[in-house]
């Protein structure tokens, strides 16, 4: 009995051992079983296969994930758009060479991966992972030539070696697409893919809107990634023949571990393991700005980024509706000054550093020089705009347009160039201008050397004077000791005002002409040639006052836009330091929406544009400006509303200037008030235009509840403002928010989706939360939304929330802070 005993269990030891070895394969066989337990490991275990579920689903998927990487970090999924709700659930691979998913209970197949080409009895049929993380079906001994492939078939992720694009052989098309969520691999709205309609260009859509296009590849890079240069990590190229069309990139450091996502918010990241930190490290993003959005500056219109406002006509074009440009609607484009008539003459105008426009409809040919190219083009009345295919090495291939030029840019460095066609009468234009520029050059130039040299000197001695006067004028010289902004020797363009006229101005500072009285000091109105202003006068006591005070002028003075308020000017003399700004009749927001009788002059439409408003000025602030700006302190008492109700954005005192390619920075000295700061910028002093983004989203939501964030406290759950709308959106009941004083104004559309955009404003990771060229697409389109996570500083009875809170903690007193050597 013993004997048998121990040949029974070590049968079922050795069962089990098989087992193990089986599934630790890289290979699965013709009627092979694997279960939800069990998975296939790549040669090198570089990647594994099995089941899994994703994030807080409850789901199985078949998917495929880097196997020494942690958290799970998956990049294809078989069943993405049909997910396995039973945990009995098998794969198997048929005798056909396809790949099945079944639930073993029922029986039925929930997915497969069948190949029409492919219906007879294999002889032996593979499927193997590779350590490229492909997963590949192939008769035995022909794994070069797989029958089928999981890299035709991507998901959100390209790796090293997939091909994005085209097999024109079999007509297979090979795009990624977004995950719907964290937690719902099916497809999302987004999808990354080449375009073929005409010459192949990069496309970014969202269901059938295109948000973003990379343009045509030039022989280098696709015309609109311009930050898609060569790197140490990963070489690129763009193959286009009779047979396939495709990006692709390949490792040239074969240690580094990169992949490139779609995200469900439709970002498009690359990321590098770095083996040291154990962690993901962001790399790459694609460009996010305004010039970024598709045909924003309409046909024959250019969008530049570095410039205000960002859409001008090409050269040889003026505006299709004067009026709309003014307006900053540049939808209709420009149009040509003087039209073709397809008569001798007709010639090209030479455009340089731009994205080349959409390729949809054109003609290319790949061995035609540039000369010949411009024949073709001249050759055919319809024919609009060329330029060379590639310009690697002395440039090669022949690209033409037809019709109008649409989704256009000038980049700073590293773009295109393109011939417009243009009647003989605009180049004649175009060229007496030019001629008459140089004229004006030869002369102004020696007069202006000669004339510089005589500022510079008078400039000298009345500095140095200058400077003596105001290091007496202003204790202790306090303006030039910021540590946070030194611009000692930023020139303030502004004019100056002597004090004896604010003071009549203002009638002596009379408390009658008193408004109101902040940080920085007193503001009072008064009338300056006929003109209402206010005045904000430094309090003697104010040190906090004077940073403020130097930073607000070197800020403001550079913008201009009708939703920020307008500095007209300063005065410093003796002890006194003033700003002048232009006056606003209704105040500050907060005077209206949190006051119960003002409020009820608010209707919705007017809530609405000045949510609108409000966005469009943050937007120039972070997109637009000279200098980007965050502002650091938004929040409703900084909106100061004109007679007409137009928001202007106000207080630049504790704002940050942005240079270059920079998009975040950290502070010991934060700034702000409670309520509306992010959680990233309150609790450890990192700031950038997510933090403002926050900010705004906050605002957003008091606007449309009538409450104030920061004296909210629900009675039930202790929430605050942004917990309570949270809970109250996820329960699909976001109408009972609407402030009760709006009544039966409101559009319900436009209520939701605003606060479903605020929503989105405050999530708590910067990351998640959109940029204010987004908000100001959502606000203005009916489109679908991604769905929000949760918001920062939420007080909720989930364990992961960002910070806890008890309810004696709330106060119904905002408070403007700074910290001095915060975390």
């Amino acid at each position: 009995m013993k004997k048998i005993m121990f040949i029974f269990g070590y049968l079922l030891f050795s069962a089990s051992i098989i087992s193990i070895y089986i599934h630790a394969a890289n290979t699965i066989s013709a009627n092979q079983i694997l279960r939800r337990d069990e998975t296939i490991v790549s040669p090198q275990e570089t990647f594994e296969l099995g089941f899994f579920k994703p994030g807080n689903s409850t789901n199985y998927y078949v998917g495929i994930w880097y196997k020494k990487i942690s958290p799970r970090t998956v990049v294809w999924v078989a069943n993405r758009n049909t997910p396995l709700v039973d945990s009995s659930v098998d794969l198997t691979l048929t005798l056909q060479g396809v790949l099945l998913l079944r639930n073993a209970t029922k029986g039925n197949v929930v997915w497969s991966s069948v190949n029409s080409s492919t219906t007879s009895v294999m002889r032996n049929p593979i499927g193997k992972l590779q350590d490229t993380g492909n997963f590949i079906i192939y008769e035995e001994g022909e794994d070069n030539n797989p029958i089928w492939q999981s890299f035709d078939y991507m998901t959100d992720t390209l790796l090293p070696g997939m091909k994005q694009g085209w097999n024109l052989i079999t007509g297979i098309e090979r795009r990624f697409t977004s995950w719907k969520s964290n937690d719902d691999p099916g497809n999302g709205e987004f999808s990354y893919w080449i375009d073929t309609r005409g010459y192949p260009q990069l496309i970014l859509s969202e269901g059938r809107v295109i948000r973003f296009r990379g343009g045509p590849w030039n022989g280098l890079r696709f015309s609109g990634v311009s930050n898609l240069r060569p790197n140490p990590f990963y070489s690129f190229t763009f193959v286009v023949n009779k047979r396939e069309i495709y990006y692709q990139y390949n490792l040239i450091d074969t240690s580094v571990i990169t992949r490139l996502v779609l995200q469900p918010s439709g970002r498009v990241d690359r990321f590098l393991w770095i083996d040291s930190k154990q962690e993901w490290n962001l790399y790459l993003t694609r460009q996010n700005d305004l010039c970024d959005q598709y045909a924003v500056c309409g046909p024959f219109g250019s969008c530049d980024i570095a410039k205000s406002p960002v859409c001008e006509c090409l050269k040889g074009f003026e505006p299709t509706s004067p009026d709309q440009w003014k307006i900053t609607d540049w939808s209709q484009g420009c149009r040509r000054t003087i039209p073709l008539d397809c008569k001798p003459g007709e010639g090209f105008n030479k455009y340089s550093n731009i994205k080349l426009p959409d390729t949809r409809g054109s003609w290319y040919n790949q061995t035609m020089t540039l000369v010949e190219c411009d024949k073709m083009c001249k050759s055919n009345c319809s024919c609009t705009a060329y330029t060379t295919l590639n310009i690697s090495g002395t440039g090669s291939g022949c690209l033409l347009w037809f019709g109008d030029l649409i989704d256009i840019r000038t980049f700073a460095e590293n773009g295109d160039t393109l011939y417009i066609r243009l009647s003989a009468s605009a180049l004649a234009s175009i060229e007496n201008r030019s001629q008459s520029a140089r004229r004006r050059a030869r002369v102004i130039v020696p007069v202006a050397f000669g004339a510089l040299i005589i500022l510079v000197s008078v400039g000298l001695f009345y500095g140095l004077n200058k400077k003596k006067q105001q290091q007496q004028r202003i204790p202790g010289n306090k303006l030039g000791q910021d540590p946070e902004n030194r611009s000692d020797d930023e020139h303030l363009e502004l004019p100056l005002f002597g004090l004896s006229m604010i003071l009549k101005a203002t009638n002596n500072f009379s408390m009658n002409n008193k408004l109101g009285e902040g940080g920085f000091g007193a503001v009072y109105k008064g009338v300056l040639d006929g003109k209402e202003i206010a005045v904000k006068r430094l309090a003697e006591t104010s040190t906090q006052g004077l940073h403020e005070f130097k930073n607000e002028v070197i800020s403001i003075s550079r913008l201009q836009h009708r939703n920020l308020v307008k500095l007209l000017g300063c005065c410093i003399e003796g002890d006194e330091v003033m700003l002048i700004y232009e006056y606003m009749h209704n105040k500050g927001l907060d005077s209206f929406i949190f006051d119960k009788t003002q409020s009820k002059l608010l209707d919705w439409p007017a809530c609405f544009q000045i949510i609108i408003g409000i966005a469009r000025g943050l937007l120039y602030l972070h997109q637009d400006s000279r200098l980007r700006i965050i502002h650091r302190d938004l929040k409703a008492s900084n909106i100061l509303l004109d007679k007409d109700m137009n928001p202007k954005i106000s207080d630049f005192g504790t704002a940050r200037s942005f240079g270059g390619n920079q998009i975040q920075a950290k502070t010991s000295r934060v700034v702000g008030t409670y309520g509306y700061m992010a959680p990233e910028y309150a609790g450890g002093g990192t700031f950038s235009i997510k933090s403002d983004v926050y900010s705004f989203g906050v605002l957003v939501l008091e606007i449309v509840c009538g409450e104030k964030n920061n004296g909210f406290v629900h009675k039930e759950h202790c929430n605050n403002l942004i917990g309570h709308v949270w809970g109250l959106h996820k329960e699909g009941k976001s109408l009972q928010l609407v402030a009760k004083c709006l009544g039966e104004s409101i559009n319900v559309s436009q209520v939701l989706r605003s606060i479903h955009v605020g929503l989105l404003c405050v999530q708590r990771h910067p990351e998640d939360r959109p940029t204010m060229t987004s908000v100001v697409v959502m606000l203005g389109s009916e489109g679908p939304l991604p769905p929000p996570k949760e918001p920062g500083f939420y007080v909720g009875k989930t364990p992961e929330v960002t910070t806890q809170f008890s309810c004696s903690y709330c106060s119904n007193n905002e408070l403007s802070i700074t910290i001095m050597n915060g975390r």
